[in-house]
């Protein structure tokens, strides 16, 4: 059995904490850091008490070797640019409250079932955050979707290249239905990416002034401040710089919000204890 009388604290720690980071990230856009890294520290201050009272090091070994991995995975969604950096570090720290067995076959399996679920139950969340988004600002969305219709119709054409391709191809080496049902990927892929586009563009910007803008924020171009320029990054605005802008920069700054995607934790942290409960087998 998984979910035993050990892991139930982990487990109430876990969403105790994913729900706090939600509130930080609908509220301000971002997750104090402090936040995540008292997740790690809690978790593997408990891991370790359980361990002497047990006398079996292994509830707090695999909370360490936990977050090692966590910590490569976090990092490669980070520098890959899939995440930000508060999103990160909540995946690192969950890395030292999920393996929930003493078998590392099993928490390899919940690692991997974790990382599934809450990438689509995020991208599902994500997708309908924006429709409503677009639904608010739909004359703006119209006008950048075609915009970059135009802008990038080769993508389309492309795609459609690939899907023909692939329905000839799958068809004539297995004739399966379901297979061919993958080829609509070609299709949609480039509608999706225009769709992005604008609703980045239409929806996801805004003017800013100096004392609105938080350490962290992503500029959506530079800007000059005194002769020092401060590039738009995916590491955002950071203290030394956010110290510098509302000092001596006047007028507005155009800042670019990405949609809060911590709510995608929860939601895949809910959904995996319910597969553990429900469907123990699995793992």
């Amino acid at each position: 059995m998984i979910i035993n009388y050990e892991n139930l604290f982990l487990i109430v720690l876990a969403i105790i904490w994913i729900i706090g980071a939600v509130l930080q990230d609908l509220r301000r856009r971002e997750v104090d850091n402090i936040w995540n890294f008292s997740l790690i520290g809690i978790a593997l201050a408990y891991r370790a008490g359980v361990s002497v009272f047990t006398s079996d090091y292994w509830f707090l070994l695999n909370g360490i070797f936990g977050f090692i991995l966590f910590l490569f995975i976090g990092n490669l969604f980070y520098y890959s640019r899939v995440f930000a950096g508060g999103d990160a570090k909540l995946l690192i720290a969950l890395g030292a409250v999920l393996p929930f067995s003493y078998d590392w076959i099993v928490n390899l399996k919940i690692f991997a079932w974790f990382v599934l679920l809450f990438l689509l139950m995020g991208s599902f969340y994500v997708l309908i955050w924006s429709i409503v988004l677009v639904f608010r600002n739909f004359k703006k969305f119209f006008r950048e979707f075609k915009i970059y219709s135009k802008k990038y119709g080769n993508f389309f054409i492309f795609g459609f290249i690939l899907f023909l391709l692939w329905i000839i191809v799958v068809y004539f080496i297995n004739n399966q239905i379901l297979f061919l049902l993958f080829g609509f990927v070609f299709l949609l892929f480039p509608l999706l990416f225009v769709f992005a586009k604008a609703v980045e563009e239409s929806c996801m910007i805004r003017n800013l002034s100096p004392s609105e803008v938080t350490e962290g924020d992503w500029l959506y171009k530079d800007i000059f401040i005194l002769g020092k320029r401060i590039k738009a990054s995916w590491d955002g605005v950071s203290a030394s710089e956010l110290k510098l802008i509302r000092k001596k920069y006047h007028g507005k700054i155009l800042v670019k919000f990405g949609v809060p995607f911590t709510p995608g934790f929860l939601f895949g942290f809910l959904v995996l204890l319910y597969l553990m409960w429900k469907f123990a087998w699995v793992f």
